[in-house]
């Protein structure tokens, strides 16, 4: 039996959150729809600290396939950096990974899945830019100070980071941060509370997403139809098309 190809999905909250009603995840699923299907595998509030420690438990060598025999998924997104980004003397510096360490942890993360899957697209995304007043209105854990736990610099930072890494590794990426800047009015538009993707910032992350896999040759037109289509199940003889 031919199994459905897979694509994972591997993050922090921005991906645990994206199969939400309009969520990017949910978009892909739609769009892959009886082709491949779109695994979510997203850790609200992880940093590649955490993501690291729990690789083989979210992947175990098992996976995807009958009696160990596994089937590489053909795509994998890897998106995080929005948690390491955190400032470390912050309210939320428990999740705060320094920069140095962030870069050597995504090389790490790569490496497990280029290692486990030679075959499989690993697609880096960097984190998304901050509205750091917004993050004042909507703190998560309580903020004495008053202070944004994250700044727009600081994702920047972290931002570029990344890109270095897929470079590096010579890798797709999608520089998040700056194309969400590039709309005058990317805060309200794009985020719903300075950190996480409002419906059009899922939109844009879903349409960058999409245009990657299309640029490493897996586009929907590439990939075969699970079973037939009610189009070619002749009428007069409906049980001839599962043959």
């Amino acid at each position: 039996m031919t199994t459905r190809p897979k694509i994972y999905l591997f993050g922090d909250s921005i991906t645990e959150d994206s199969f939400s009603v309009g969520g990017w995840g949910a978009s892909l699923a739609n769009h892959f729809s009886r082709t491949v299907d779109v695994v979510l595998r997203g850790y609200s509030g992880y940093n590649t600290r955490w993501a690291l420690k729990v690789l083989e438990r979210v992947f175990p060598v098992s996976l995807g396939g009958d009696g160990g025999n596994e089937t590489a998924p053909v795509a994998l997104t890897v998106f995080f950096g929005a948690n390491d980004a955190c400032l470390p003397d912050r309210c939320s510096g428990f999740q705060h990974v320094p920069l140095h360490e962030y870069k050597e942890n995504l090389r790490s993360i790569v490496s497990f899945f280029k290692k486990r899957w030679p075959t499989t697209h690993v697609l880096l995304i960097t984190p998304p830019p901050i509205d750091e007043e917004a993050r004042l209105r909507y703190p998560y854990v309580e903020n004495p100070e008053g202070l944004p736990e994250r700044t727009n610099e600081a994702a920047g930072e972290y931002a570029r980071a990344c890109i270095a890494v897929a470079t590096e590794c010579q890798i797709p990426f999608i520089d998040l941060w700056t194309k969400m800047q590039q709309s005058p009015d990317w805060k309200q538009d794009y985020l719903s509370d300075g950190l996480h993707l409002t419906n059009e910032g899922n939109q844009l992350v879903y349409e960058e997403v999409i245009g990657k896999l299309i640029d490493e040759g897996l586009s929907l037109e590439s990939m075969t139809v699970d079973l037939p289509l009610i189009a070619d199940i002749d009428p007069n003889d409906p049980l001839k098309a599962f043959l």
